[in-house]
C-alpha cells in the first residue's frame, strides 16, 4: 500500500528536527538527526535505494532513488523533489509542538506547514510511483536536506552527488520541485538573502565619569541612523523584479555592554539585505558597507564581519516550460495554477544555480508557517500529493 500523506505527517511532526538557529543550546529535540533515520528505514521499507550525506554533527541530508522507466543512461528524465527536515524552534507556541492534532480539517503542529507537510505529499507521491512503477516514469530522487531556516546549509552539497562520478544519482536532474508553503501555486522566482553581524567598539569607563570612556553603543546608534536611511532612500533605487518587487535592508539584532553603570565598550548588529533574483549579494554587500564607511568617515572602530548567509534568489528565466506544466497539472485538479513571485528564500537556488530549472511548490500557506499554532490543510495535503503523482508519471521534466 502507498503511504498515507495525513499518517506520514503526523509522523514526521512526532520527530522534533528544530534548528537552533545558531543558538547555543542543547537537548533532544534539536537538529534533524532523529527524521532522517525515520526517512533511512522508510526508505528501505519502500525497497528504494538510499545515501546519506553527513553535514555536520546529527544533521544528515537524505536522498533515495527510484529509478525510471527508461534509465537516464537510455534517455530517460531524471526528476528531484527536495524537502527540508528542520523546523523553526518552538519557542512562544501555543499548542503542543510535537503532538500532530486534527481538528476541523486541519493538521496542527510544529512542521505541519513548513515543511514536514509538503514533504509528506511527496514521499506518498513518490511510495504510490515505487508500488505502480509505471511505464515512462522519470527517475525520481527524494533529497532531504538539512539546515535550511538557519543557514541553507544542507541543499548546496547536494549537487555533489551526481558531480562526484559515485553514479547514486546518474546526473543532473532535467527539474527539481522543491517543498514550501505556496497553497498549490508554484513558486517562479523569490529573493535571496545576505545576512552578517556589525561592530562597533569604544572604551570602558565608570558610569558615573562618562568621559572618560568611549561609548560603543552611541557609535552603533550612528551606524543604525546611516543604515536606516540607506534601506529607505537607497535600497529601493537599486533595483526591481515583476514578482518579487524591491530589494530591502533591515537590522534586527542588537547588542551591547555589561552592565547599567559601566560605558560599553562593545555593540553589535545583525543586518538582513533580502536580494532580487539577477542581484549578486556579494555587490549588495560591497555597496552597503561602502555606504556605511562613506557616511562615518571611515571609522576603524565599525567593522563588519564576513556573511555567515549568502543566498541568491531564484530567477524564473530557466523555469518557464518547467513551470507551465507544474501549472497545467495543478490546474487538472482544481487549482489557479498561477505562477508567482515571493519575497521569502527557499533552498531552490542550490540548484537553479547549476542552470537547472526549478520552481517551489507544496501545500499550505506561509502564513501559517512559523506560528505558535501552526496548521496545514488536510484537503491541500492531499491535492498536493495528488498533483505531484500525476506531475512525475510518466512525465519526462
Amino acid at each position: 500500500m502507498p503511504l498515507d500523506v495525513l499518517e506520514t505527517l503526523c509522523d514526521l511532526v512526532r520527530l522534533p528536527s528544530v534548528n537552533p538557529m545558531g543558538r547555543d543550546v542543547s537537548g533532544d529535540e534539536y537538529f534533524e538527526y532523529q527524521v532522517t533515520d525515520y526517512l533511512e528505514r522508510l526508505f528501505a521499507r519502500l525497497g528504494l535505494a538510499w545515501q546519506r550525506q553527513h553535514i555536520e554533527p546529527r544533521r544528515d541530508n537524505i536522498v533515495a532513488r527510484l529509478d525510471g522507466d527508461p534509465l537516464p543512461q537510455d534517455g530517460g528524465a531524471v526528476l528531484m523533489f527536495e524537502a527540508h527536515q528542520d523546523t523553526v524552534p518552538v519557542d512562544g507556541m501555543t499548542i503542543p509542538p510535537w503532538t500532530p492534532t486534527l481538528c476541523e480539517g486541519r493538521i496542527y503542529g510544529r512542521g505541519a506547514c513548513d515543511i514536514k507537510g509538503g514533504m509528506a505529499c511527496m514521499l506518498a507521491a513518490l511510495s504510490r510511483l515505487a508500488e505502480e512503477r509505471p511505464a515512462g516514469r522519470p527517475t525520481i530522487v527524494m533529497a532531504c536536506s538539512v539546515n535550511e531556516e538557519y543557514g541553507f546549509g544542507g541543499a548546496p552539497r547536494i549537487p555533489e552527488l551526481w558531480e562526484d562520478g559515485s553514479g547514486f544519482v546518474p546526473r543532473a536532474p532535467d527539474g527539481v520541485i522543491v517543498a514550501e508553503p505556496t497553497s498549490l501555486d508554484v513558486v517562479v522566482a523569490h529573493k535571496g538573502a545576505l545576512r552578517w553581524r556589525c561592530h562597533a567598539r569604544g572604551r570602558a569607563a565608570h558610569s558615573s565619569q562618562p568621559q572618560f570612556g568611549d561609548n560603543a553603543i552611541y557609535r552603533m546608534a550612528r551606524v543604525l541612523q546611516t543604515l536606516e536611511g540607506y534601506a529607505r532612500d537607497v535600497v529601493p533605487t537599486l533595483g526591481q523584479h515583476p514578482l518579487v518587487g524591491l530589494p530591502t535592508l533591515s537590522v534586527g539584532l542588537i547588542s551591547g555592554g555589561v552592565s547599567v553603570n559601566t560605558v560599553p565598550d562593545f555593540c553589535s548588529i545583525e543586518i538582513d539585505r533580502r536580494v532580487l533574483p539577477e542581484e549578486d549579494p556579494h555587490e549588495a554587500l560591497a555597496h552597503v558597507t561602502s555606504f556605511v564607511a562613506r557616511a562615518l568617515a571611515h571609522d576603524p572602530l565599525v567593522e563588519h564581519e564576513t556573511p555567515y548567509l549568502i543566498s541568491s534568489g531564484l530567477s524564473d528565466e530557466l523555469s518557464r516550460d518547467f513551470a507551465a506544466r507544474l501549472s497545467r497539472t495543478i490546474c487538472r485538479h482544481g487549482g489557479a495554477g498561477r505562477c508567482v513571485g515571493v519575497p521569502y528564500g527557499t533552498d531552490a537556488p542550490a540548484f537553479s544555480s547549476r542552470g537547472i530549472p526549478t520552481v517551489v511548490f507544496g501545500p499550505g500557506s506561509i502564513q501559517q508557517a512559523h506560528t505558535a499554532d501552526e496548521w496545514v490543510a488536510i484537503d491541500q495535503l492531499q491535492t498536493a500529493t495528488e498533483i505531484l503523482y500525476e506531475f512525475a508519471r510518466g512525465a519526462s521534466p
